[in-house]
């Protein structure tokens, strides 16, 4: 396996990226489209959070059975900022992804945001995107 491999070579290079003003019905068809677990949310440039698709299934959980147009309804009634991470934990293009897979191993979250070395957002790295690096190993 290869030794002190950076992070910035198998993370998630194109984000789909929300502003903090974005419905959360919309983030929610987000996650269908585009067939993603995880979106960083941003003020302007900056990263001010991040949202999973779980996230937002727990809001839905207790009202199974009813259709999309309601279930949007509810979505609408929470605002992002209320929903996400705030200031999730941050790592940067150089950090080796060893030390990834070792921040996952002892946390409850399966993706990081990526900044780079002037703090700006460059990518993202999900558990399924170690996991498909570890297996282009062997």
């Amino acid at each position: 396996m290869k030794q002190r491999v950076p992070v910035s070579q198998i993370m998630t290079k194109v984000l789909i990226a929300v502003p903090t003003t974005k419905k959360l019905s919309e983030v929610n068809a987000l996650f269908s489209d585009y067939n993603i677990r995880h979106i960083p949310v941003v003020d302007g440039d900056k990263l001010v959070g991040i949202i999973s698709h779980n996230d937002i299934l727990k809001i839905g959980f207790s009202h199974t059975g009813i259709d999309s147009e309601a279930l949007n309804d509810i979505y609408d009634a929470y605002k992002l900022e209320d929903i996400m991470t705030k200031n999730p934990l941050v790592v940067t293009e150089d950090t080796i992804v060893k030390e990834v897979a070792e921040l996952f191993a002892k946390q409850r979250f399966h993706s990081l945001p990526i900044n780079d070395k002037n703090g700006n957002l460059v990518g993202i790295i999900t558990t399924t995107d170690l996991i498909n690096y570890l297996i282009a190993q062997y």
